[in-house]
């Protein structure tokens, strides 16, 4: 499917790709300002979350963490059945199915260079 065959079944483009690359850039600065003259490791979770990994960290070695911290691109509060303390937030995002920048629907969608909203007639009965 093309580019522009997958961006017809966006609704709407919720965190484009500037805003993403500028809280990109500052959460790293953010996260190296922390962790200054400290070793550091960062494990992505999810598939797709390979896009924000690359983006957000450089020349990264295995080292055993002395601490642990949670960054998250984006954060759904009405979605949290527990507490988890996140310590860096890229975008807290309504409870929405949202596509791009590595986040997937039916292994389509992925490499949109924004993070979208998927049309509501696809969107999955469970979300």
């Amino acid at each position: 499917m093309s580019q522009t065959e997958l961006e017809r079944d966006v609704a709407e483009i919720l965190i484009d790709e500037d805003r993403l690359r500028s809280r990109v850039l500052e959460l790293g600065e953010e996260i190296s300002a922390d962790y200054a003259g400290r070793d550091l490791l960062l494990i992505g979770v999810l598939k797709g979350a390979v896009f924000f990994m690359a983006d957000l960290m450089r020349n990264l070695e295995s080292r055993e963490p002395t601490s642990l911290e949670v960054c998250a691109l984006l954060t759904k509060p009405e979605r949290r059945e527990i507490d988890v303390p996140v310590r860096y937030i890229g975008f807290e995002i309504p409870n929405r199915f949202v596509i791009g920048y590595g986040l997937d629907f039916g292994e389509r969608y992925r490499n949109l260079p924004y993070v979208g909203v998927l049309d509501t007639e696809l969107v999955p009965e469970s979300t």
